[in-house]
């Protein structure tokens, strides 16, 4: 094992912090986006009153919960890798390859910050009908998980140990 610098430590580190956390925040959205469906189910057919509020909450919180948990994929390489592609090459061309991923979804990733960028502020003075919250909260997930993706991603190339499911498969 080779020896890592103390900046790239650190940064694995709170790179490490942020993508748990953004992982467990995806985590508990799903939870909270499955129990308000169940509400709205209740609501609307055992009790005949449905609740308004319901679905657009359930679509905000996907969305964070969707673009949020993307990191932990980033970290694990779980969406960088083509999989039979990695798995024909060996030294220099895998390394070649592996670069080439990376570069091509951290670009993706910029493309999604600056378009979600334009998004949140074009729809800064638009609410969210039966929640009345600004668009810009809920079309800010797109910058801010890019944001978190890129570090994750970052971090898997600085340190791909800690691999997807996929490459321990083809492994073996």
């Amino acid at each position: 094992m080779s020896a890592r610098s103390p900046i790239v430590s650190a940064f694995l580190a709170v790179e490490g912090r942020v993508t748990q956390a953004a992982v467990n925040l995806g985590t508990a959205g799903l939870a909270i986006a499955a129990v308000i469906g169940l509400y709205q189910v209740l609501a609307r057919f055992v009790f005949h009153a449905p609740a308004s509020w319901s679905e657009p909450l359930i679509q905000a919180t996907l969305i964070w919960m969707t673009y949020i948990t993307l990191a932990g994929a980033m970290r694990t390489g779980t969406l960088i890798s083509v999989d039979l592609a990695l798995s024909v090459s060996t030294g220099k061309l895998r390394r070649l390859l592996t670069a080439a991923i990376s570069i091509s979804v951290l670009a993706l990733l910029f493309v999604l910050f600056w378009f979600g960028c334009i998004l949140v502020w074009r729809v800064r003075s638009q609410t969210i009908a039966g929640i009345g919250l600004s668009a810009s909260w809920v079309y800010a997930a797109l910058p801010v998980g890019s944001v978190i993706s890129s570090l994750a991603l970052i971090a898997h190339v600085l340190d791909p140990s800690e691999e997807g499911d996929h490459q321990t498969e083809n492994a073996g």
